[in-house]
């Protein structure tokens, strides 16, 4: 009895009052009962898989960026604002808006028309079915790493907030998980990751204009960051010219040709994730308006994500630290910036907002991966290769358990995130590996007729063993 009580004996910084706890049950009720609710509309594979293809553009374009703006955003954007600076905002403003409109005006087009359930499909349709079976294991694989970084930041904000042992935090997370999904498919998970972009921008909100308050505004921000850190930390592009002369220790032909070019655009534009939310779209139309829909309001997401990790850097009294480190001494890392600043500024009820806030993001960007991983699996690997002429109800049967077994792997890679730096370490390191050689493949194969087959399947195979090599990033 003792050792379980230790189990759960970790120091909080707050304690939530009854209103907060209200607020966080009822969202997790309300998430739920839309899950049962769905459940019904979710029994052919068009309606598990595909959300019945019925979006409107609005609702498509919102749930696209929702299904991004997870744990990636929320806490390791926040905590690479303080670890590196306003530097971080070039991951939105050039390493995602010019992507999100190629998407919509150069690639929806041919993902559409022709009605492909996955990108992986595409391939297949355009190169044969050795190149879907290669891109498929590929985007199973990221999909489930991806999905451990929205379960261990969940984790860490239950440990820092309500004291929960790490432990106990992934596991409760992951059920959770497990249960949401499940439930209604895509359909449940697109309506849900819409309530939820509402509810990340009611809470975050609070953050930066409670935080320029103290600081004394933009000026203020600028004078405190230069005597904490180092001037450099609040100049855009100033100090590219040369690596030494910023924190992130980038040259400005880095971001331009290697973030925009390469990285963002695969991204964007072959990311399943991501781009599944798209055509569930209800005709060509709302498909192509929902990346634009989605880019208008990604670039207001500095403003939520970017801020409070600044209004760290220049206010909070301790020094975060790189993860590893920070568990090694029992401190705070840069991932933890986000919730030390809502635990900075919110009181019963605010507090609550805003840790629902927060769960929101990471059940969105969980929930996200994991649908993604089950439609890959089921329609990709397991029709193709295992079992190819069962009923539509064994398939959405198999979806289900994917969707189990998705969250039992990503309970696994939750752990291999705690050896890197911070969350952008650990994400950059397999978007470089595994994004890059996909964008390639797929964008060769829309735009030059003669690539042949055997040339899309061997070039992403040359394409993934030079990463290898050469190594991330």
């Amino acid at each position: 009895m003792t050792a379980a009580l230790a189990f759960f004996n970790v120091p909080r910084l707050v304690h939530l009052s009854t209103v907060d706890l209200v607020i966080i049950v009822f969202y997790f009720a309300l998430v739920l009962a839309i899950g049962f609710y769905l459940k019904e509309r979710a029994n052919t594979g068009e309606d598990f898989f595909m959300a019945g293809r019925e979006m409107t553009a609005w609702i498509a374009g919102l749930s696209f960026l929702s299904a991004n703006l997870g744990a990636l955003e929320l806490m390791g954007w926040a905590g690479a604002a303080y670890q590196y600076g306003i530097l971080a905002t070039h991951w939105y403003w050039i390493g995602a808006i010019p992507a999100m409109l190629f998407l919509a005006l150069v690639m929806m087009p041919f993902y559409y028309i022709s009605k492909t359930h996955s990108v992986p499909g595409y391939l297949k349709l355009r190169f044969g079915e050795p190149s879907r079976v290669l891109s498929s294991v590929c985007f199973a694989f990221m999909t489930v790493l991806m999905s451990g970084i929205n379960m261990y930041s969940m984790a860490l904000v239950l440990r820092i907030i309500l004291g929960w042992n790490i432990n106990v935090s992934i596991w409760v997370s992951s059920i959770t998980v497990a249960i949401y999904v499940s439930l209604g498919g895509l359909r449940s998970a697109i309506f849900n990751e819409v309530l939820q972009f509402v509810l990340i921008w009611g809470g975050a909100l609070l953050i930066p204009i409670l935080g320029l308050v103290e600081a004394g505004g933009w000026s203020g921000l600028k004078a405190r960051i230069a005597v904490n850190a180092s001037a450099e930390y609040t100049h855009l592009w100033s100090t590219m010219g040369h690596f030494k002369d910023n924190p992130m220790g980038i040259h400005w032909t880095g971001i331009v040709f290697g973030l925009a070019a390469v990285i963002s655009t695969g991204y964007w534009t072959t990311d399943f994730l991501v781009v599944q939310r798209v055509l569930s779209a209800k005709d060509l139309r709302a498909a192509k308006m929902a990346p634009i829909i989605g880019s208008a309001f990604k670039m207001f997401v500095p403003f939520i994500v970017i801020l409070p990790g600044l209004l760290g850097l220049a206010l909070l009294p301790m020094k975060l630290m790189p993860e590893a480190q920070a568990i090694a001494t029992g401190g705070h890392s840069y991932n933890e910036v986000l919730p030390l600043m809502l635990a900075r500024y919110c009181g019963p009820g605010l507090l609550g907002l805003g840790i629902t806030a927060l769960i929101a993001g990471f059940m969105s960007g969980m929930a996200g991966n994991v649908s993604a991983f089950t439609t890959v699996w089921t329609y990709d690997l397991y029709r193709a290769l295992i079992n190819k002429n069962a009923t539509d109800k064994h398939y959405v049967s198999m979806g289900r358990w994917a969707t189990i077994v998705g969250v039992i792997i990503s309970i696994g890679t939750a752990y291999l995130v705690m050896d890197f730096k911070s969350i952008m370490d650990y994400v950059q390191a397999l978007f470089s590996f595994f994004i890059a050689p996909l964008f390639a493949t797929v964008i060769i194969g829309m735009l030059w007729k003669r690539a042949t087959p055997a040339g899309g399947f061997w070039g992403c195979c040359r394409a993934q063993v030079l990463r290898s090599e050469c190594g991330p990033g």
